[in-house]
């Protein structure tokens, strides 16, 4: 949205590379050490050296591929595989679309603050949020059909990735995500088309938490968002603003103590030239859900 344009401080690119190019650089390294062994005075072999026979170079080629993006002041984790040392409960795991600027329902229109109603109250069957074809408020959305793309694979309108927010510790208890550059795919999909940053995807969470009495459930950012709770909207923060902020307590929805419930979260940045995203929470675990 728009405002003045922050930089990225503070990001990191890590990359750890496959077992198979891992195997090809041991397999030069053993061949260097053999030749150097050839023209030099044996090592005595060290007591207490308990490394497995077969495996004379220490290396783990177990990993796979593994890509760490900054985006702001977290850094969002992005896989190609299974990635046995995520911690679940800390992580929410999401899908992030990527679309290109000329689609009908970005960088088109405008807004201020939060512009209620733009979707219906409860899931669709297929755990969507369904357009509000009764809304009659300022327009923020083309049609039912270009909404309907924003949430689900669309060969030549967008691009998938699979994401993970990782929360941190808050300050005053709890767990945080906090972002005010949030731009996991600068560079990807579609590329930045000429900006500064790729300003143009949704981000789509299914998750579950179990309710123990007294959990609330805060987001600030830009620009719509739509928060369901067991498939009801209980936080509705749709159309294109600047970052806004709303909470849900989560005593208010008249759940059950041990049950477990589904939470469906719905996000879109879709104009220059800021983009927030902040998560606040005192939920102690959130569990992916699969949705076909």
């Amino acid at each position: 949205m728009d405002g003045v344009w922050r930089p990225i401080y503070g990001s990191d690119l890590r990359f750890t590379m496959s077992a198979s190019s891992l195997s090809r650089w041991s397999n030069v390294l053993l061949a260097a050490t053999a030749l150097y062994a050839c023209n030099s005075e044996p090592v005595p072999s060290v007591p207490g050296d308990d490394e497995e026979e077969g495996d004379s170079t220490g290396i783990d080629l177990s990993d796979t591929l593994r890509l760490d993006v900054g985006v702001g002041s977290n850094s969002g984790v992005f896989t190609t595989g299974d990635d046995p040392d995520s911690n679940t409960c800390a992580t929410i795991q999401a899908t992030v679309r990527d679309f290109r600027s000329s689609h009908p329902d970005f960088e088109t229109f405008m807004g201020q603050g939060a512009t209620v109603g733009l979707v219906e109250a409860t899931l669709g069957a297929d755990s969507k949020p369904v357009y509000n074809a009764e809304f009659r408020g300022q327009r923020q959305i083309t049609s039912a059909t270009s909404f309907d793309e924003w949430y689900r694979d669309v060969p030549g309108v967008n691009e998938k990735y699979d994401l993970g927010l990782p929360l941190t510790p808050g300050p005053n208890g709890g767990s945080v995500f906090d972002s005010d550059a949030f731009f996991p795919l600068d560079g990807r999909g579609f590329g930045n088309e000429g900006n500064q940053h790729n300003y143009h995807f949704t981000t789509e969470v299914h998750t579950s938490f179990t309710y123990k009495g007294g959990e609330t459930f805060t987001f600030r950012g830009d620009d719509d968002l739509w928060l369901f709770v067991d498939g009801r909207l209980v936080l509705d923060l749709g159309g294109l603003h600047e970052a806004v902020e709303g909470t849900v307590v989560m005593d208010n929805l008249g759940l059950t103590v041990g049950e477990t419930y589904p939470m469906d979260i719905f996000h879109a940045e879709r104009h220059t030239i800021e983009s927030n995203f902040r998560i606040a929470t005192n939920i102690e675990c959130f569990i992916p859900v699969p949705v076909g």
